[in-house]
């Protein structure tokens, strides 16, 4: 089943991105370096709920 969450971004905290995964199959929470517009430029963005 293919779950909703955002991406929060660890230097302004805000949510810039949505995006789906399969809880089944990676049941750990992701972390990818991410453009964020409000601090123009790239940070590491953590999943949180949606």
């Amino acid at each position: 089943m293919q779950t909703i969450f955002n991406m929060e971004c660890q230097e302004c905290k805000r949510r810039n991105y949505t995006s789906t995964k399969n809880k089944s199959k990676h049941s750990e929470r992701v972390e990818l370096p991410k453009y964020c517009k409000h601090c123009r430029r790239h940070t590491k963005h953590k999943e949180v709920k949606a």
